[in-house]
């Protein structure tokens, strides 16, 4: 009798909605939107695609603003301390070394400053995937491997990345993004 009901509920559902809102519904709860305001705002102020910035706060934390990684990445956009004083330097932010370290967590300056630093990283190396390899490795490291020959520096060949971890993060990013870029674009 269950079974009936749950089949007779799925047939209503795919009646009402069609199986592809269903799927886009669905998708949509696992590719949320959160913190819309401040991604909206710092995306626009610093030109960078607000699917992007979705794509990376899903990788990077996703969507908990409390989240630290293993190497103290902080909030949403997993910041690391020396990242958030280069990036608040460069936005001229009047606010003290402790302070700024103290508030990674909020919501606000997180989006701000993780949108701020991979807008930078975009115009450094003028390629998406280049600029997520940079976001998770360091721009030392990916100059360094465009310098050797490692990978190219127009990102054509990110699968050469060689550091396991970044390889995969790049890849689920750019996955992510594209996904999101089809749901809500």
């Amino acid at each position: 009798m269950k079974l009936l009901i749950i089949f007779l509920i799925i047939i209503l559902l795919l009646i009402l909605f069609g199986p592809m809102k269903i799927q886009n519904r669905i998708l949509e709860m696992m590719y949320p939107r959160e913190y819309e305001n401040f991604v909206s705002l710092y995306s626009k102020e610093y030109n960078v695609d607000e699917n992007l910035v979705y794509a990376i706060i899903k990788a990077e934390s996703n969507f908990d603003p409390d989240a630290v990684s293993g190497k103290s990445a902080k909030g949403l956009m997993q910041i690391v301390d020396e990242t958030a004083m280069d990036v608040a330097k460069a936005l001229s932010l009047n606010i003290s070394q402790e302070e700024l370290i103290e508030r990674l967590n909020d919501i606000d300056l997180n989006i701000n400053l993780g949108t701020k630093y991979i807008s930078m990283l975009l115009e450094k190396y003028e390629n998406i995937a280049l600029a997520l390899t940079a976001y998770n490795a360091g721009i030392g490291t990916v100059d360094n491997w465009i310098e050797k020959g490692t990978i190219k520096s127009d990102g054509s060949d990110v699968e050469n990345i060689p550091y396991k971890e970044t390889n995969q993060y790049v890849r689920k990013i750019l996955r992510d993004y594209y996904i999101y870029q089809k749901l809500y674009s």
